[in-house]
């Protein structure tokens, strides 16, 4: 169970920091500015891969901490 929370935890993280969630809106925009088209899509399509497997797998803990405490 708690192999699904940290995973799942570590992967939001991973998809915050590819998509840029925890920066200013200044860094936002320097770094929208210098990468390419190519880079920022690889960059999308990793933060909404990792995004969605962070989802699972705390979804996965979350019904396995149900399991155990019902």
């Amino acid at each position: 169970m708690q192999y699904f929370f940290f995973v799942g935890v570590v992967c939001i993280i991973i998809s915050g920091i590819s998509v840029g969630a925890w920066t200013t809106s200044q860094q936002q925009r320097a770094t929208f500015n210098t990468e390419t088209t190519a880079f920022r899509r690889s960059r999308t399509k990793i933060a909404i891969y990792s995004g969605f497997l962070g989802i699972l797998s705390l979804a996965i803990s979350g019904m396995m901490y149900l399991k155990n405490t019902i």
